[in-house]
């Protein structure tokens, strides 16, 4: 595998560089733009639980709580642990 991440440069000509630049610009880009979806999604969840707590929430509560934010960010990045089964 670290053959794959870390060619041996010394070796290549500059037409296989210019290759490598090329492949991992274009990798780049692909994961950019992922990542700028993936972002958005977020975005558009997080103002989905907003608009959630906003009619659930009494005059003069806080929307958002601190756990609401760290919960939710850990769901979002697949970290979150698996809920609870239910007790008979």
């Amino acid at each position: 595998m670290a053959e794959d991440t870390t060619p041996n440069i010394g070796s290549m000509s500059d037409e296989e560089l210019k290759e490598l630049i090329d492949k991992f610009t274009s990798e780049e880009q692909e994961v950019s733009y992922r990542r700028r979806i993936l972002h958005g999604q977020i975005d558009i969840l997080r103002a989905e639980l907003v608009n959630r707590l906003r009619d659930h929430t009494p005059d003069g509560d806080s929307l958002i709580k601190g756990d609401d934010v760290e919960r939710l960010s850990k769901i979002l990045a697949g970290k979150h642990d698996s809920p609870a089964k239910p007790h008979d």
